[in-house]
């Protein structure tokens, strides 16, 4: 097996059959059956569970693990790890806002890296359309004080479009604490801390109008950014 992709998904009925379809069909033309699609359904009251199982029939590289209570993206996430045979495991959105294309060139320019993160604040980066001014100084201020907090040199931490080496994924997946937003912060802080040498690379991002994500839930998790990196780095002995 030699690439699985976790899609955490929370009501995602209406928008995630088609981003499956693509993902399958791509990645099998690339690598017939040796990659899996694990798709976790976490804490929805909709159909997202019954539309994915309908589309898995009859593919045996469809991985479907309901899980009714809330765990949030970083739990459902690490969920699919755990379940995960791949040689290279990594997650992406299930909006289609990192396409295959651009998911596969993680997959090929990981190389000699322990993983690599898809990042939109690069050169190279695109976002599709134009971020908002409100949003674009949010994500601004909460990415500054990640790399304060934790002396980062990521530009983007929260991408959501990561593959790691499957030696990496298990410690994670083993060690995380967060599983909220900021569980891309604890995972590669996790990985700063063993030393594993991580890739930040450019993609082009499909800027969701539809994100779940409002503007008091970024101050709640710049506050909980900044309480982790207190506990972090004072952890009880």
């Amino acid at each position: 097996m030699k690439l699985s992709i976790v899609f955490p998904a929370y009501n995602e009925e209406k928008r995630i059959i088609p981003v499956l379809k693509k993902y399958y069909s791509f990645f099998s033309e690339k690598f017939k059956k040796e990659f899996e699609l694990i798709i976790i359904p976490n804490n929805c009251n909709d159909k997202t569970f019954e539309v994915v199982k309908d589309f898995s029939r009859n593919k045996k590289n469809i991985v479907i693990k309901n899980i009714s209570y809330y765990i949030g993206k970083g739990g459902a996430v690490m969920k699919g790890f755990k379940l995960a045979k791949g040689d290279l495991i990594g997650f992406v959105d299930s909006d289609e806002s990192t396409s295959p294309k651009e998911f596969f060139k993680l997959y090929f320019n990981i190389k000699n890296y322990e993983g690599i993160i898809g990042s939109r604040r690069m050169k190279k980066s695109k976002i599709i359309p134009k971020r908002k001014f409100s949003k674009r100084l949010n994500s601004l201020g909460f990415n500054l004080t990640v790399r304060i907090l934790f002396n980062f040199k990521y530009k983007d931490t929260q991408c959501g479009a990561k593959i790691f080496k499957k030696k990496i994924a298990r410690y994670l997946e083993k060690n995380f604490t967060e599983t909220g937003w900021i569980f891309d912060v604890d995972l590669l802080n996790l990985c700063k801390k063993k030393r594993y040498k991580i890739k930040e690379f450019p993609i082009t991002w499909k800027d969701s109008e539809d994100s779940k994500l409002t503007h008091l839930d970024g101050f709640k998790e710049l506050f909980r950014v900044i309480r982790y990196s207190f506990v972090s780095k004072n952890p009880k002995h």
